[in-house]
């Protein structure tokens, strides 16, 4: 984990680096197009998937929302400083967990509902609406944690009766295809230099979710899940040497109540006695 967030950190800074000329949807387009070179080794298998009418319209409603959240994500990433994307980033579990509630029929108790509100005053503190601009930037990144929090909603579900391998390739197929007419529509023929960023962006994003998953089979959440909270200091840190962004206090104090506010809820869903499982599909 202390690794995936290095990595994912690192994500966010080589989209800061690429800039705003080669547009978001193409940007997030080809960061997906050339990630999936990485499916290679499992092609096989996924032809040899038995995939249900009920599996693949719920895949392609997921890579559809996921590609509205991703563009939001590039598009915001040249925008706004890499802390202040990081610590919005945060709210995705708590939309997910205020999703479950909403619409898997979770019970929302007391504790988890003072820690919605909790990650709220954060995102409050962050943006502090009334004494500052609102940048667009912060508007594209409460969109991205919505349609994030959508996507693992989805995923959520899904798990219980398929593969979670297929589900996380699937993802990657239908991204691409679903960005594709978005990046069709405003594309620029990007350099040698901004393709080999666009590589590199690649390569440090499916690393991120390799060693996640590897941290994820080798310990409890709950010992996992803090650790990706480093990344608020690795973005702060590497913000002000990178790129000269100034440390904001605001932004530190709102992203550690929204952190504390998933650590919450966290705890409590491992905490939560899990039902019988049915079996996964082949």
């Amino acid at each position: 984990m202390l690794a995936t967030s290095f990595l994912f950190v690192g994500v966010t800074a080589g989209v800061k680096h690429l800039g705003d000329r080669v547009p978001a949807p193409e940007a997030a387009f080809l960061r997906y197009l050339l990630g999936l070179v990485f499916l290679l080794p499992i092609m096989g298998g996924l032809r040899r998937a038995r995939i249900g009418r009920r599996a693949m319209s719920l895949f392609a409603l997921r890579g559809f929302i996921h590609a509205l959240g991703v563009m939001l994500w590039f598009y915001a990433m040249t925008q706004i400083p890499l802390a202040e994307v990081t610590a919005m980033n945060y709210l995705t579990p708590v939309y997910l967990s205020l999703g479950a509630a909403l619409f898997l029929g979770e019970r929302l108790a007391w504790p988890r509902i003072s820690a919605i509100v909790a990650a709220l005053i954060g995102v409050a503190i962050i943006l502090r609406p009334g004494f500052r601009e609102i940048d667009p930037g912060h508007l594209a990144m409460l969109g991205t944690a919505i349609f994030f929090a959508a996507s693992y909603l989805i995923a959520k579900i899904m798990t219980d009766t398929v593969a979670p391998s297929l589900v996380v390739a699937m993802l990657s197929i239908t991204v691409t295809i679903g960005l594709a007419p978005f990046a069709i529509a405003v594309w620029v023929w990007p350099t040698w230099n901004e393709m080999g960023w666009l590589l590199l962006i690649a390569c440090l994003a499916t690393s991120g979710h390799l060693t996640m998953t590897l941290a994820f089979r080798a310990a409890p959440i709950t010992v996992t899940q803090p650790v990706t909270f480093l990344q608020l200091v690795w973005a702060t840190i590497l913000g002000y040497v990178m790129f000269g962004e100034a440390v904001d206090i605001y932004v530190i104090t709102g992203g550690l109540i929204i952190i504390a506010s998933v650590v919450v809820i966290t705890i409590r869903e491992a905490r939560r006695p899990k039902p019988p499982q049915p079996p996964i599909a082949p």
